[in-house]
């Protein structure tokens, strides 16, 4: 049985999601460059921003991983030597490749630097992952279509690591090989730069009858087929780790700073209860997470939960049919830039009398009232509107409070 507690692999699309990542636990930060990632829209890092955050990771005994992880074209490979060298000098930790070109070229220009193989590779079998750890990488993401059962058959014959994709945005497409992007778009999924056509609405029309719309919606606004819940494993995380997950990794470069940190802070809390569980001698299979966990991730995000892949085929109480997203009963309202006095960037609109929720390490959050607001200037307010740093009172005062924590508003019968 695998009782060591797995990495933590925050995503990190710019400094500000990467300070957040790490404030609430993270092991690893994974970033991508302005070129070769798969989230060209994300904030990414010039070079400079990839050395400033090496070393704040690494003061913090974070790890870094840079994706180079697009599929190449005969263009992209000209300045990726240069890149490469220069990632090495930066401090990486590891590069996340999925390319085979990209690969064999990281493999002779820098030697040192560990690949980790990327989900877009899509391992799905111990075969396939005998053949990559042969080429040379160090660990495998393994591809968000295998249930518990491949994993642990993979872990059987691989003694690699083993990283687990487990919560996120899915793709309706293998692992993120969707065309409908550059159909409708021109915008190239598999060069980093996806429309999401996924989320559309969609209306079915016979090419022979054009104008005659059929039935397909579920409201009058159409149907949204391809709309997928997210994944979510967070109360399966005792049986990921038995099966022997190295790391767990958390989707989001393109997500709000609210969302890195809530969904972070929730799977550190459930790392550091299992561990202590095992610590106390309890049966790291037999673990339950209290309903605490679940409370907490049922606060955040906007398209429901899905275990996708992890007992079965996904069925069709894994998709939105019927609408983009769900409401959100809470939303970010801010971060705390200083506690003395305490000074909130805001995020999301709040108003005196509103309901916070203080988001610190324990699972439970901390509620308050938005009792007064002054600017910076010290003039009072009533509404702190986002883009501006306000001065907040709350009640209960929020002793304790630590900088780069998060604020959330309490929507629910708004």
């Amino acid at each position: 049985m695998h009782n060591t507690i797995p990495e933590l692999l925050a995503p990190a699309g710019n400094f500000d999601k990467l300070v957040t990542a790490i404030h609430y636990g993270a092991d690893a930060v994974y970033l991508g460059g302005e070129q070769y990632s798969l989230r060209a829209r994300a904030g990414n890092f010039d070079r400079e921003m990839i050395k400033k955050a090496v070393v704040y990771a690494h003061d913090h005994d974070v790890k870094v991983y840079a994706t180079v992880n697009i599929f190449a074209h005969n263009r992209d490979l000209e300045n990726l030597d240069d890149y490469l060298r220069f990632l090495q000098a930066a401090g990486i930790d590891a590069l996340i490749i999925a390319d085979p070109g990209i690969f064999h070229i990281a493999r002779k220009k820098v030697p040192g630097l560990p690949i980790h193989l990327s989900t877009q590779a899509n391992v799905t079998n111990f075969a396939s992952a005998r053949f990559w750890q042969k080429q040379g990488a160090v660990r495998l993401n393994l591809a968000r279509e295998l249930g518990l059962e491949e994993i642990r058959e993979i872990r059987r014959h691989t003694d690699m690591e083993l990283e687990i994709f487990v919560h996120g945005a899915l793709c309706i497409s293998y692992s993120g090989r969707c065309m409908l992007s550059n159909y409708f778009t021109g915008r190239d999924a598999n060069q980093g730069d996806c429309a999401h056509p996924c989320r559309y609405s969609y209306q079915l029309v016979e090419e022979k009858r054009p104008g005659q719309y059929f039935p397909v919606e579920e409201d009058k606004h159409g149907t949204y087929i391809f709309n997928s819940k997210d994944l979510c494993l967070l109360m399966r995380l005792p049986e990921l780790i038995a099966a022997g997950a190295d790391s767990i990794k958390i989707e989001g470069r393109m997500k709000s700073i609210g969302y890195v940190g809530s969904v972070i802070r929730v799977y550190r809390a459930a790392l550091d209860w299992i561990k202590m569980q095992i610590i106390s001698g309890n049966s790291l299979e037999k673990l339950v997470l209290p309903q605490a966990f679940s409370n907490e991730i049922k606060k955040i995000g906007t398209r429901d939960r899905t275990e996708n892949f992890f007992d079965a085929h996904p069925s069709n109480e894994a998709m939105l049919y019927d609408t983009i997203r769900t409401r959100q009963g809470y939303v970010p309202a801010g971060i705390i830039r200083s506690v003395d006095p305490l000074l909130i960037d805001i995020r999301n609109p709040i108003e005196r009398g509103d309901r916070l929720e203080y988001l610190g390490r324990d699972i439970e959050p901390t509620p308050c009232i938005v009792v007064a607001m002054k600017t910076q200037e010290g003039k009072s307010i009533n509404r702190a509107n986002p883009g501006t740093k306000i001065i907040l009172q709350t009640e209960p005062v929020l002793n304790g409070a630590l900088e780069h924590s998060l604020l959330r508003k309490n929507m629910e019968g708004i």
